[in-house]
């Protein structure tokens, strides 16, 4: 009997369910006509002129005040026309220096695509939730890309040549003069140029670029300018690209035909034993000495370690392909979303960029000088060739390679490839160590 009631008053709300929906569809229906109705009313001219206006190219022509950018800041209204051309224009050049020249594709390619999907109107694909943003915040904002890249960096990385002439070591610590003079240069023009003004901790991350080193560049910049973090990466990476650019006119102008001509010695070899104990060594030093760098150059060690052990190929494999290649591919994209034209186009961004090309050719300059000194006072029997100097910057193994391209066009005999990457790899260390002394004093 229960049962049954239960049964009927189940029926009962279902039939009132039933006539309310029945009650309604004619409303939806009206509703439907309705719109349907305004649409037909509509002329093929206003329907294509309402697409217009939703275009991109509408964005540009006809840009309109209070237009937020991905951050939802105000852009101006030459950020939204002629600043993104501009940089659609930028982001072709480095398209053609990739493809055509050959300059650092792996870095040039992801980083202009990117910078041409940031300057995409309306889409905001580089907002907190567009995925250049997506890409940006996951790795580049909190510093978990450059160790990953450092990590690469280290397995790919041969110690050899350093441990066979440690005295290049000395280049790579020449080389580092370009990061210590543009915090100088950095504090200057804030003094003396309207509208840049850094305080000490922007000008310490800023003084980086000097090294020519996109990880590190980005992990003291998170650390110390979260704010001016999109302009350096901008800044080091496109420079570090640009090694073969930039580098040789002032490796001409320091140095004469003869120095050029120099054949360094045979390099002698060095044990398993030695490669598999100096990651370990310099780890401890950097413990005791710099905790700060310990996070830079740990994971290159580690990444080191790995590959010379020999025990833990498909680590050591992954580490030189599978995982430095995705990360590059992330990190590309997510520096190329700082070239929207509203952050790339102001007074402080171009001053980082002129601070970061004047500091890469002082490191450059510095590591020639030094290495041109070391050679006068080097025996005939082992002659330094100054060259090598300008493979003291961080930019592993552009630079050294740079350097052999250079010498081989005197002599294409010489041969300085190895010998290059001994103050090449000592670069990748100094920077670190640089990065950590400025963490230590601005942090």
């Amino acid at each position: 009997m229960k049962k049954n009631l239960i049964i009927s008053i189940f029926v009962f709300l279902m039939s009132i369910c039933s006539v309310n929906a029945f009650a309604a569809a004619p409303a939806h229906d009206n509703t439907a006509q309705v719109e349907k109705t305004e649409y037909e009313s509509r002329t093929l001219t206003e329907l294509i002129k309402s697409f217009y206006h939703t275009t991109g190219l509408n964005a540009i022509v006809n840009p309109k005040e209070g237009v937020k950018d991905s951050h939802g800041q105000d852009m101006t209204i030459f950020a939204q026309s002629f600043g993104r051309v501009i940089m659609i224009i930028i982001c072709f050049i480095l398209f053609y220096l990739a493809i055509k020249k050959g300059f650092e594709p792996l870095l040039l390619i992801p980083i202009g695509f990117g910078g041409i999907l940031a300057n995409i109107p309306i889409a905001n694909i580089a907002g907190d939730h567009g995925m250049l943003g997506i890409i940006y915040n996951m790795g580049i904002a909190n510093e978990f890309f450059p160790l990953l890249i450092f990590m690469g960096v280290g397995a790919m990385t041969d110690f050899g040549p350093l441990l066979a002439n440690p005295k290049t070591a000395l280049l790579g610590g020449a080389a580092q003069f370009g990061i210590f003079g543009s915090l100088v240069g950095a504090v200057v023009l804030s003094q003396y140029i309207p509208g840049i003004e850094f305080s000490l901790q922007q000008a310490a991350a800023i003084s980086i670029i000097g090294g020519a080193d996109g990880p590190t560049s980005i992990f003291i910049a998170s650390a110390l300018a979260p704010e001016l973090l999109g302009a350096i990466a901008v800044a080091a990476y496109s420079y570090m690209a640009l090694v073969p650019v930039i580098q040789p006119p002032i490796m001409r102008a320091l140095t004469n035909d003869a120095e050029r001509k120099i054949k360094m010695t045979s390099m002698r070899k060095v044990s398993k034993l030695e490669k598999i104990v100096f990651p370990i060594v310099v780890l401890v030093l950097t413990l005791l000495i710099l905790p700060d760098a310990s996070p830079l150059i740990g994971a290159l060690c580690f990444g080191n370690f790995a590959k010379e052990s020999g025990v833990v190929e498909r680590l050591s494999d992954t580490m030189q392909n599978a995982l430095i290649n995705i990360v590059t591919i992330f990190l590309g994209l997510g520096v190329g979303s700082k070239l929207a034209a509203e952050q790339f186009l102001v007074a402080e961004t171009m001053g980082i960029m002129v601070i970061g090309l004047v500091a890469f050719a002082a490191g450059t300059a510095a590591g020639l000088i030094m290495a041109k000194t070391m050679n006068k006072f080097s025996s005939k029997e082992n002659q330094i060739n100054p060259l090598i100097g300008a493979a003291g910057v961080s930019a592993v193994p552009m630079a050294a390679r740079v350097v052999s391209k250079e010498g081989q066009k005197y002599d294409p005999s010489n041969v300085m490839l190895m010998h290059a990457m001994g103050p090449n790899v000592a670069g990748v260390i100094g920077s670190a160590v640089a990065a950590g002394v400025l963490l230590s004093i601005f942090k």
